[in-house]
């Protein structure tokens, strides 16, 4: 292992035009309230660039390139002289490189992917590291006479010097990243010139991904010399959306046989009478430049490059104080242990080292451990770290090769862990009791001592066990106890629109429980208009504001939101056909039905079309929305329930509750259901949630006890955060007695109300960060959470309450027994049985 180069206090910062600090109080407010560690994906922009570029936009008149007006020779202009500018500002020779904008890395690649495919009638062959983002990766579908993967520096250095001895006329290319995206090891630049010397005039030639080294490092395109150079602007300024290819101009050649062509890139073209065009000889990029050039983000460049040179000097300033923080947090980390010396942090670098620029950029993938070496989720640290404001990511982060590396999957174990569900971004966070993927963070040249601090104590407060574990949460009860204990039901809640807020059932009204769950419980949600995605208060909180309620009397759904007396209400029909009450119609053809994913589920809806509904709810929220209602599979849940006689018919009027689906339809599934045999609607998993009062009264005890005094301080939850559809409370036998926080765990079952209704409890409720939205203000805030994480974390999970669903038994009696036997209400005797 290289020892680092030394790096004292003094490049922190060093070279900037002031100090860090005052660089962001008054370049980038947006990060006054947050920890932005995510600068691999995308640096952040300075206020004062913004400023520069609308200036500049109002200062002149800028049209589109392809004319010969003032406007558009202006816009011309300007576009020629960033183009040097940015060839400078990698120091890249003019008269040996030329640059193509394009719209990003990405966009670079496979134009490249697409030259060499077009180049030679047999194809290309073509190589890539294992460090290769998807997209260098994603070039090989393209290589007709074959690919490689070179699984290590070693395996590029032993096939450089093979290059001579296996000559062919096709094209070979070679992709690696400058950086990789993953961990920020820095991969070897010495290979463009060495593989161009080995190849000797030959046919190979290489594509260096820029774009993640380029956001905290300098590049000398003169000095490192590869035929092809991938890069983004927002990796490096934070804006402009844009990127470019630079080309070698001794590899002009092998755009000659480019098959496509678009506006602005051809002398001349027919139409008809012949398939004939005249492409444009003035430079490579007047022919690879395709249709109108992004002008108006090419001359943001100026003031981006601009500013950055103003507030950081170089980007060896940054390169240099990146690595002082990088060293710094990996210091932290790897210092971090439990209490019996195991290891908290498993940090993924390989052989690099942190403070050493040369060989490590600024990038830190890890996973954790408990005290017992169990890996904890990345998805639940993502999930905290989102609520205490720290922006990171998690995953494979577009880096395949260098995750399975990493982490020790093989490729079969990948496939078989796809067969079985396993995706990109979703919750899965093992693989053979292997972590899935990582937790990233990356720094950038804004990032400051504050922001190491506050991931470094996350990591500290939250995951490092000082003591050993507590082997059980809370000791279970005594069957004895429960004579003693008088449970009861405080609340009953529906949520009708899923992730909008709660309906409480009035105290005196009795209400069904079916085998999907209580009457209404999610039976309609929100859809984006475009993407046909569910809405949820995760990503917009103020669907907590929007207040639905069921009226049985008048048989519709009324919504509201706004102030008591300012308020906006849209009405529903509760039916499927009744329209004398319905604000607007309900779309019934198929065209109007769509798939839609609910919790990682594929359901069909049907959405509304009238632009009444759509703009209810859009305008409020803000976003292009419109309400669906979740059908059963069978259509005929869409017609009138079969005529009965006069007898039968006031019997099925009085015992069926509108909500309840009639006897002679199957129940709704989902498409993909993670509960087989356990019918669900919209509902989160299962169909009941139970939730303690006992459990919630503890947690804001410990809330209140663990929080700093004054204005600051955390204060109290309700137990609404918790989106219970039964929430239980206990009336103490005896004045002193104590209550029992989360005897929940223990409970296999509830017998409820004057018929001993039986409920099956099930699994703990894994939370997510909704529990942080004030469901009265739509607020997000740290708590409760935050809490949850320390004092609920079972098997790397954090829980609070129980799912449930109606007894088997209850099911299987459905058709034998008077529906009216299925009801709850406020104050029913509630008595667990345990497990």
């Amino acid at each position: 292992m290289s020892t680092p180069t030394p790096l004292s206090r003094i490049a922190y910062s060093s070279g900037y035009s002031t100090d860090v600090d005052k660089i962001r109080e008054q370049e980038y407010p947006h990060l006054a309230t947050t920890t932005y560690l995510d600068h691999a994906g995308t640096t952040l922009y300075a206020k004062s660039m913004i400023d520069a570029f609308s200036q500049d936009m109002m200062s002149g008149l800028f049209g589109n390139p392809h004319s010969m007006s003032l406007s558009s020779q202006l816009s011309t202009t300007r576009i020629d002289d960033l183009r040097l500018r940015v060839l400078r500002f990698f120091n890249a020779d003019p008269d040996e490189f030329d640059l193509v904008f394009v719209a990003n890395a990405t966009a670079a690649i496979k134009l490249i992917a697409d030259t060499f495919r077009d180049t030679d009638h047999r194809g290309f062959w073509y190589g890539y590291h294992v460090d290769a983002h998807t997209s260098l990766i994603g070039v090989r579908e393209l290589a007709d006479l074959n690919h490689q993967c070179f699984m290590s520096d070693a395996d590029v250095d032993k096939w450089i010097p093979e290059i001579p001895s296996n000559p062919t006329k096709a094209p070979r290319l070679f992709a690696f990243p400058g950086q990789s995206n993953m961990n920020g090891r820095r991969l070897p630049l010495r290979w463009c010139k060495e593989i161009r010397a080995a190849a000797n005039g030959g046919n190979v030639y290489t594509l260096l991904d820029a774009a993640s080294m380029v956001s905290t490092s300098a590049l000398d395109i003169n000095a490192v010399s590869p035929d092809f150079t991938a890069l983004s602007f927002y990796k490096i300024f934070g804006f402009p959306d844009l990127g470019a290819l630079i080309v070698k101009k001794s590899a002009t050649h092998l755009f000659e046989r480019r098959r496509f062509f678009g506006g602005g890139t051809v002398e001349m073209v027919l139409a008809s009478g012949g398939q004939w065009h005249a492409k444009k000889e003035s430079s490579l990029h007047a022919r690879l430049e395709d249709g109108t050039l992004p002008f108006h983000s090419i001359i943001a460049l100026d003031s981006a490059i601009s500013t950055h040179e103003k507030l950081y000097g170089s980007m060896e300033n940054i390169s240099f104080h990146t690595a002082f923080l990088a060293r710094l947090l990996y210091d932290r980390l790897s210092a971090l242990k439990h209490w019996n010396e195991t290891q908290v942090c498993q940090i993924y670098h390989g052989s690099s080292v942190y403070g050493n620029p040369k060989s490590q950029g600024p990038i830190i993938a890890f996973n954790l451990r408990n005290s017992q070496g169990q890996w904890v989720p990345k998805s639940e640290v993502e999930k905290l770290a989102s609520v205490q404001n720290i922006q990171m990511r998690t995953g494979t982060v577009c880096n395949p090769g260098g995750a399975a590396c990493s982490l020790g999957w093989t490729s079969s174990e990948i496939r078989n862990a796809y067969s079985k569900g396993l995706r990109c971004g979703n919750g899965n966070d093992f693989i053979n009791g292997r972590p899935t993927g990582v937790c990233r963070v990356s720094l950038g040249a804004m990032t400051n001592m504050t922001d190491i601090e506050t991931l470094a104590n996350l990591v500290e407060e939250f995951y490092v066990e000082k003591t050993p574990p507590i082997l059980a949460l809370d000791p279970p009860l005594e069957e004895d106890d429960v004579v003693n204990r008088h449970f009861y039901i405080e609340s009953l809640s529906v949520f009708p629109i899923k992730s909008c807020g709660a309906f409480k059932i009035p105290e005196n009204k009795r209400w069904e429980v079916k085998r999907e769950g209580l009457a209404w419980d999610r039976e309609w949600c929100l859809i984006h208009q475009g993407t046909g995605a569910a809405l949820n208060q995760k990503r917009y909180p103020r669907m907590a504001l929007i207040r639905p309620s069921i009226d049985l009397e008048r048989g519709v759904l009324r919504i509201s939101y706004g102030t008591s007396t300012e308020q906006v209400t849209l009405e529903i029909s509760l039916g499927w056909e009744e329209t004398s009450l319905i604000s607007t119609s309900l779309c019934q053809n198929s065209g109007n039905r769509r798939a839609t994913m609910v919790c990682g589920d594929q359901i069909s809806l049907h959405a509304y079309a009238s632009p009444v509904v759509s703009a209810f709810f859009s305008d409020f929220l803000g976003v292009p929305c419109t309400l669906a209602r979740f059908p059963s599979q069978s259509a005929t849940r869409f017609s009138r329930p079969p005529r009965l006689s006069g007898v039968w018919k006031s019997k099925f009027r009085k015992l069926l509750m509108p909500g309840s689906f009639p006897p002679d339809l199957p129940p709704p599934v989902v498409e993909q259901n993670r509960q087989q045999g356990k019918p669900l609607t919209l509902s989160n998993e299962m169909p009941i949630l139970v939730v303690s009062r006992s459990s919630v009264n503890r947690l804001n005890e410990t809330i209140k006890a663990s929080s700093k005094q004054g204005p600051g301080a955390a204060k109290a939850v309700a137990a609404d955060v918790f989106r219970g559809n039964i929430v239980v409370a206990e009336r103490l036998a005896r004045v002193g007695d104590a209550e029992q926080p989360y005897a929940e765990d223990h409970w296999s079952g509830l017998r409820i109300g004057p018929d001993e209704l039986r409920i099956d409890v099930l699994e703990g409720c894994q939370r997510c960060q909704m529990v942080s939205i004030d469901q009265f203000t739509g607020l997000r805030r740290s708590e409760p959470f935050s809490t949850l994480a320390k004092t609920r974390n079972i098997d790397g999970k954090v829980q609070f309450g129980r799912y449930a669903a109606l007894s088997r038994a209850e099911v299987d009696r459905l058709e034998f027994e008077p529906l009216d036997r299925r009801t709850v209400m406020v104050g029913d005797v509630v008595t667990p049985t345990f497990m």
